[in-house]
């Protein structure tokens, strides 16, 4: 199961909120949604959310095993 706790983590201790996300940096709102609901993104969303983040993947996603 992906999950996306440490994105929410990462950007509260950056300082980026959403609106910044969708606004300054052209992320699509239905990614924002897709990231609120620990869907699946690309692996292009994912490089550029650790560019804007400037942090690693794991900073981002996490698996988490489905019991």
């Amino acid at each position: 199961m992906i999950s996306y706790e440490a994105l929410w983590n990462t950007m509260k201790t950056r300082g980026i909120t959403t609106y910044a996300l969708i606004n300054k940096y052209g992320i699509n709102p239905r990614t924002i949604n897709n990231l609120r609901h620990n869907q699946s993104i690309t692996m292009i969303t994912l490089e550029r959310l650790c560019i804007i983040l400037d942090c690693n993947p794991n900073e981002v996603v996490s698996f988490k095993e489905d019991i």
